[in-house]
């Protein structure tokens, strides 16, 4: 308490501390950092940390805002009607043919998804429901339609013998 009565702050006293000696050469990457010749007098890192901590305290902690990478906006399903059904081809360690189709979505968006399970009875002008998913190894392939719903029926099962 008795800096506080002598009219000492803080921040002054924690500068004066670690203030650079007369005779001290700071090494190049110091000085790209340093502000001295913008303020008039030679910045310590100290100063610099404590201005910055302060300046934290104040606004708060930094939240990034992402962008919202929803292939749908804020939509969990999208309802939308095939133009074509497609074969494509997967990334390199992979080489089985995974069967996609080209939709015409309700919010006017042409999106490829692909169809899971065995077997599809998919052709033009069917309606399908495709949610968010996308498929590893298919580059571009972000949507995935839903089974059981519209014209996409259910995985029919195969007998076990």
């Amino acid at each position: 308490m008795n800096f506080l009565r002598r009219g000492f702050s803080l921040l002054s006293s924690a500068v004066s501390i670690v203030s650079k000696p007369n005779n001290f050469v700071a090494p190049p990457i110091l000085d790209k950092f340093s502000f001295g010749a913008a303020t008039g007098g030679p910045m310590t890192i100290l100063s610099r940390c404590v201005t910055s901590l302060y300046r934290m305290h104040r606004t708060g902690p930094l939240h990034k805002i992402r962008k919202n990478r929803n292939p749908l906006g804020n939509a969990p399903f999208a309802k939308g009607v095939v133009l074509k059904t497609l074969i494509k081809k997967p990334k390199k360690p992979n080489s089985a043919n995974r069967k996609c189709v080209l939709v015409k979505l309700s919010n006017n968006k042409e999106m490829v998804a692909y169809i899971p399970g065995i077997g599809h009875n998919l052709q033009e002008h069917n309606i399908v429901l495709v949610r968010v998913g996308r498929v590893k190894d298919c580059p571009g392939v972000k949507l995935k339609c839903v089974r059981g719903k519209f014209d996409l029926p259910h995985v029919i099962r195969q007998p076990q013998s």
